[in-house]
């Protein structure tokens, strides 16, 4: 009898290390120690970014006065620097080019956008990356569908170098292909592009999106971080994938010897939130406890989390190795954050909370996020996690 009271409490404590509760509509999880637990949303502000009508900038490409970011702003990166929070953020005009935006903060809350892009599609080498292929073929937009010339850059993501260097990955869109690139600026508004992540004749023209390096909260800063002598970043958005690098620039995807394709390191799963498609989030956190990565999943069609629509993004959290980036050691059982407010809800594409930007200021965590592909919100954790 005493044998089985003991199996029987070890079977509870193993039960409630895997138990999930809702707590206003927020999924919080009680499992992991090294998890980040409930972001607060703040409703009393959010959303704190929308579209800007008034805003204008001359487009180096077409030579046109364009309302920047009309239709839609989304998909924040932030960065501390001094007393201020930095957002890089990406904003579409009418016809869907995409450049991107910066916004500061002294509390991390109330942004003030600057008046035009820091960063866009210009005549540079980059253009046959970043402008819609249709618009090489003719000057006209002639095509009527929502989506005929989206283009530009997009999604960015980022970190510092250990000597102050501030390294940009992001999305260079064709109107055909998404591609990996990287930029780098040493004062946050001059950047330099460094060309496509994934290079050669076998990646180049491949899909390739949403590059999270390894950080190290270091002062307030996320740093990037070496293990066993390089830098490592996590990216993809069907599978996640790895790829290694010696100075932040120059990087070389994780292959399979065998079989030369690229590793998979994390996975969507039938039955849960990110069963149709899993891709990072902001930075991935060197910890104690291993490498923990935010990322963000799709809900598929079927076999499917029955609680959510289908295509619904909502956010989970994985713990790689810290020494084998490669190594998954453990993955939270459901989403932290989804969308459950009309602004997540209803927009350029429905049911959408997509996280990118998150950075430790004022000491609490602020985590910034796409809703509905259309605006900017924030969550705030006053956890410690250093």
């Amino acid at each position: 009898m005493k044998k089985l009271v003991i199996i029987l409490g070890v079977l509870f404590i193993i039960s409630s290390c895997k138990e999930h509760k809702v707590e206003n509509n927020q999924v919080v999880s009680s499992i992991n120690n090294w998890e980040f637990g409930a972001f607060e949303k703040v409703d009393s502000l959010n959303p704190i970014l929308n579209p800007s009508p008034e805003l204008k900038f001359n487009c180096p490409i077409s030579n046109r006065e364009m309302y920047w970011e009309e239709r839609n702003v989304l998909n924040p990166s932030a960065v501390v620097k001094g007393d201020k929070v930095y957002m890089f953020y990406r904003a579409q005009d009418l016809n869907g080019t995409s450049r991107i935006g910066l916004a500061t903060s002294t509390d991390g809350l109330h942004f003030e956008k600057s008046p035009a892009p820091v960063f866009y599609p210009d005549n540079d080498s980059m253009k046959v990356y970043e402008w819609n292929y249709k618009k090489f073929k003719s000057g006209k937009l002639e095509e009527d569908c929502v989506s005929c010339y989206f283009d530009g850059v997009e999604d960015p993501r980022i970190v510092e170098s250990i000597d102050g260097k501030y390294i940009m990955t992001y999305t260079s869109y064709d109107g055909k292909t998404a591609r990996l690139s990287i930029a780098s600026s040493s004062d946050l508004t001059s950047w330099t592009k460094h060309g496509l992540v994934l290079k050669g004749a076998k990646y180049k023209d491949r899909w390739s999106k949403a590059g999270a390096i390894v950080v190290e909260l270091i002062d307030g800063k996320n740093v990037a971080k070496k293990i066993n002598g390089k830098y490592w970043m996590y990216f993809g958005d069907t599978n996640i994938f790895l790829a290694s690098s010696k100075d932040l620039i120059k990087w070389e995807v994780c292959e399979n010897e065998e079989s030369k394709k690229m590793i998979s390191v994390l996975h969507p799963r039938m039955g849960y939130f990110d069963s149709r498609l899993v891709e990072p989030g902001p930075y991935a956190l060197y910890k104690d406890e291993g490498i923990l990565l935010i990322y963000n999943g799709s809900n598929a069609a079927n076999f499917n989390d029955p609680k959510l629509s289908k295509f619904t993004y909502a956010a989970g959290q994985a713990l790689f190795d810290k020494n084998a980036p490669h190594k998954l050691i453990d993955r939270s059982e459901s989403y932290f954050i989804h969308p459950d407010k009309d602004y997540e809800k209803v927009g350029e594409v429905n049911e959408v909370c997509f996280v990118e930007g998150m950075v430790y200021f004022k000491n609490k965590w602020f985590l910034y996020y796409g809703t509905a592909d259309s605006k900017i919100a924030v969550a705030v954790n006053s956890e410690s996690h250093n």
